[in-house]
């Protein structure tokens, strides 16, 4: 446990709490304010309880449109984050060729891309803006839980006249099966058991391989983070979940050791983990997983930064 109460990787964050989902409809459920005052009172997480508390609710219910407003606020504040750190560039570097790699077996058809809990899509958006994704034959889609950031996702698409579409649904149903899974910030609110469902749902005849970028733990991050939320984030529930998220973050070895028993076919690694070539590790580490036919053309076509990709198997 972590000396800090708000840094407790085993507690839930903020966000995982305040919006729920039927897991069959997805018809959002009414969330008690006092059921979340509950759980983080376990924990003794007093920062949690402040931000908590000043949420607006109804008869002791939290009131779903004003959490929705303040959901976008925290996404737009999450995509300031993500535009400062060169995401998109970060995500079309290692995305290029793991295109190629599939594309070296003879597959010819639309790859299909689905980014997974994409919010309001920065990285979905951004990669329509400045990829031509005709030319590279692809197609990319954001899907999301949450009606709202789909909503948003989508006015902004169409308000920058971007080729994508985001999509209010379960990315990994039999609707939305895709070639290519990714993710930012997503994998670390799997807990337990879950995160062997989330990635056992891969394994789906269609679906080529995997690659999701989250935190990358080490004993400073949480500092790190602190200090970057403090900085950018106007919200209490961004800075609060934004240092936790890096509290809770999954390691490399846990990461692949799940994957490795869970989608078995898929050669699984991390890709990106250092800077430069130096032992300082990067905010964000790249999750990887390809289907095994392709993986050493993958690492062939990263060309100078194959060294960023760890051992697959």
């Amino acid at each position: 446990m972590s000396i800090f109460p708000s840094w407790n990787p085993a507690q839930p964050e903020i966000t995982d709490l305040i919006v729920q989902h039927d897991p069959v409809t997805l018809r959002r459920l009414p969330v008690s304010k006092q059921s979340v005052i509950d759980i983080f009172s376990r924990f003794g997480n007093q920062k949690a309880l402040r931000a908590v508390r000043e949420l607006p609710a109804k008869d002791g219910w939290l009131d779903g449109e004003e959490i929705d407003a303040l959901l976008l606020t925290v996404h737009w504040e999450m995509q300031r984050l993500a535009e400062e750190f060169y995401h998109g560039h970060r995500v079309w570097g290692v995305l290029k060729a793991l295109i190629a790699a599939i594309r070296s077996t003879g597959f010819r058809e639309t790859l299909r891309i689905a980014d997974v809990g994409c919010g309001i899509g920065y990285t979905t958006r951004w990669l329509a803006a400045r990829v031509p994704l005709a030319e590279h034959n692809i197609e990319v889609i954001g899907i999301d839980l949450n009606s709202t950031l789909i909503s948003e996702a989508n006015r902004l698409a169409a308000a920058e006249n971007l080729p994508c579409k985001f999509v209010h649904g379960d990315a990994f149903s039999r609707e939305h099966s895709n070639h290519i899974y990714m993710s930012t910030g997503v994998v670390h609110h799997f807990r337990g058991d879950n995160l062997a469902e989330f990635l056992r749902r891969h394994e789906q005849p269609e679906t080529k391989a995997f690659l999701h970028f989250d935190f990358q733990p080490w004993l400073l991050a949480p500092v790190g983070s602190l200090f970057f939320h403090n900085l950018r984030m106007r919200t209490a529930i961004a800075r609060h979940d934004g240092v936790l998220s890096a509290a809770r973050a999954y390691d490399a070895k846990t990461l692949v050791g799940t994957a490795r028993a869970a989608a078995p076919g898929f050669a699984s690694g991390i890709y990106g983990a250092k800077i430069w070539g130096t032992p300082a590790p990067r905010v964000f580490h790249t999750f990887t997983g390809v289907r095994r036919e392709f993986a050493t053309e993958f690492r062939r076509a990263l060309g100078r930064h194959a060294g960023r990709l760890g051992e697959m198997a």
